[in-house]
């Protein structure tokens, strides 16, 4: 069950930082794990071609130093339901934070 939670934070988290700048593979784990997230290649690789599958993120290669690197930008797709996640994220911390009633 926290998998399936921490699996959709961190589908939020590479949506976000997609839609602030291209990404890339090792530098969104390396963003992740500041977060207290430890993910693998091995994890993250399918969730990146499930969202550009779902048309939520969009691919394109760059040489970098003689090496093809892959990078991901949010689809305007991709920013409405970024959009849809922070409402309902919001909600959810009210919520979870407000006072409690007598």
């Amino acid at each position: 069950m926290l998998r399936d939670f921490f699996l959709g934070s961190i589908k939020i988290h590479i949506l976000h930082h997609a839609s602030q700048e291209p990404i890339y593979g090792l530098w969104i784990i390396e963003e992740l794990a500041n977060h207290g997230y430890a993910i693998s290649p091995g994890t993250l690789y399918p969730i990146l071609h499930s969202l550009e599958a779902k048309q939520l993120l969009r691919s394109y290669d760059e040489n970098v130093q003689g090496k093809i690197r892959k990078y991901y930008t949010v689809t305007s797709k991709g920013k409405t339901y970024l959009q849809e996640a922070r409402q309902k994220v919001r909600e959810l911390v009210d919520e979870l934070y407000e006072k409690p009633k007598k």
